[in-house]
């Protein structure tokens, strides 16, 4: 498998700033908030700056959480654009429970078509897109000769898992998976911070993954491009339909990502 440049690109840039948001983490620093109420540390400011350092030279528009944003009049206008979350999980970067991440999408005409997600903690990663597959490598293997490998696709288990957030477990989520276990025997429920849910799901160590709460894209498109890659999705709970991207409003619906397309029945 040969990458594209714009490929290689991004899992440099995700590595590279992953690198430094594990020096931060080891170190006493302080959480501001935002207007919103979210927090924010120089993680998040120094891993966005190491991000654009890389993706600004493709000349391809950003939206990336810490920076300002276009104007809808303007991004609608955008045939690709990158998708950037320099620190998904910024409430577990600050717990130090290790459950954070670095997301980057590259959007085509509102869908992903490739995204990496990588673990500053663990140094690993997993990209890929529907046109090319789902991998993972190490930040190690990677560095030092671009080496990775496919996921192989695994079995769906007859015992179906169910991943929900770690910070934001809501009383829908509960619900859903009361019903799920209600129909199927065996469910299980675990929890996970951040876009690192998507290393389960591409694993298959969990099958099922509702958000009934509140996201943005830059939280999801990545793991959405990789797990098209490898015959999964995340769907509209509304529409059934897949997540698109860089709409006027960068807030998600409510969705279900699943492991495999044959899971659509419970959407």
């Amino acid at each position: 498998m040969v990458l594209q440049p714009l490929f290689i690109t991004a899992i440099n840039a995700a590595i590279q700033a992953s690198i430094e948001i594990k020096k931060i983490y080891e170190t006493q620093f302080e959480a501001q908030f935002k207007t919103d109420g979210s927090p924010v540390t120089i993680a998040d400011i120094t891993s966005s700056k190491i991000i654009l350092k890389w993706l600004i030279p493709t000349a391809i528009p950003i939206v990336d959480e810490e920076q300002a944003h276009a104007p809808y009049e303007e991004r609608r206008n955008w045939e690709y654009c990158w998708c950037v979350d320099p620190l998904d999980g910024t409430k577990e970067f600050v717990k130090k429970n290790g459950e954070f991440a670095v997301n980057i999408a590259l959007i085509h005409q509102g869908a992903p078509v490739f995204g990496v997600i990588a673990s500053p903690v663990e140094r690993t990663l997993i990209f890929g897109g529907a046109s090319i597959g789902g991998f993972t490598s190490t930040f190690h293997a990677w560095e030092t000769s671009g080496d990775f490998k496919p996921i192989q696709p695994q079995p769906l288990k007859k015992e179906l898992t169910l991943i929900a957030s770690a910070s934001h477990h809501t009383v829908s989520a509960v619900n859903y998976f009361e019903e799920l276990s209600g129909i199927q025997k065996n469910a299980q429920l675990i929890q996970k911070g951040s876009s690192l849910k998507f290393f389960e799901l591409t694993h298959n160590t969990a099958q099922i993954y509702p958000r009934f709460a509140p996201t943005m894209e830059w939280d999801i498109a990545a793991g959405q491009a990789i797990l098209e890659g490898m015959g999964g999705g995340v769907f509209n709970v509304a529409t059934k339909a897949p997540l698109r991207y860089n709409k006027e409003s960068l807030l998600n619906p409510h969705f279900i990502a699943l492991s495999d397309v044959s899971l659509t029945k419970w959407i």
